[in-house]
């Protein structure tokens, strides 16, 4: 509850920055049983009187059913489940918006990718369990320890896991940062919530910082 509502003032905050004279349109990415989704539409629709579409994807098709039928009782307009990966997701139209919360792994790199394809305005991601980069840490550990003291930080499992998290998402404020976006990183709610807890707000603003992108590749050539 604390996590939805905090997300919705983020949205919120976004939303009234941008133009009324158009529909908005938001995508939510690993909706899940979609609290997020059915709350973003009550904002939009109930509380702002904006003029929205809103779509939620997720690879489950029964969670994608029940909230299908409840979108079909409650009779809400412009409001819509699909099923499907992230990667690959079309959409007609521009989206203003993405949004996800705990998307798994490289899903969240998927929303981002399909963010920075459709130009959306802005997005707002929690990340979640990500491994990916953890495992390339795993895979060179040996070879690393030899090479450079700096490897001690993600000897032990756990560490390895934090610090392939907190390499994730520096990588992907930098090729955001590299491709346009203004970064802001922080807390979505306190820590005693959730531990899945770092969100990361993207604003759109056609300013390419080519530092960015140069500091994103030292990063991946050390490690």
């Amino acid at each position: 509850f604390g996590q939805i509502n905090r997300f919705l003032e983020f949205i919120h905050d976004i939303l009234e920055q941008l133009p009324t004279d158009r529909p908005i349109q938001i995508v939510d990415f690993g909706c899940g049983k979609s609290y997020l989704t059915f709350a973003t539409h009550y904002l939009l629709t109930s509380v702002l009187q904006r003029e929205c579409r809103i779509i939620g994807l997720d690879r489950r098709k029964d969670v994608v059913a029940t909230c299908t039928n409840i979108v079909r009782e409650l009779q809400l307009d412009h409001l819509e489940f699909s099923v499907g990966d992230i990667a690959g997701f079309e959409s007609s139209g521009p989206v203003v918006l993405v949004i996800s919360l705990h998307a798994c792994d490289t899903a969240t790199d998927d929303a981002i990718a399909f963010g920075l394809q459709k130009r959306a305005r802005a997005m707002v991601i929690v990340p979640c369990c990500q491994a990916e980069v953890a495992a390339c840490l795993r895979a060179g550990k040996a070879l690393q320890l030899a090479r450079t003291p700096l490897a001690e930080l993600w000897r032990h499992p756990l560490h390895t896991r934090e610090l392939g998290s907190q390499i994730t998402n520096v990588l992907r404020c930098l090729y955001l940062e590299a491709s346009g976006y203004q970064v802001t990183v922080t807390e979505l709610v306190g820590w005693e919530h959730s531990m899945k807890n770092e969100l990361i707000i993207a604003r759109y603003t056609g300013q390419r910082k080519h530092s960015a992108a140069e500091r994103l590749r030292a990063i991946l050539v050390e490690f």
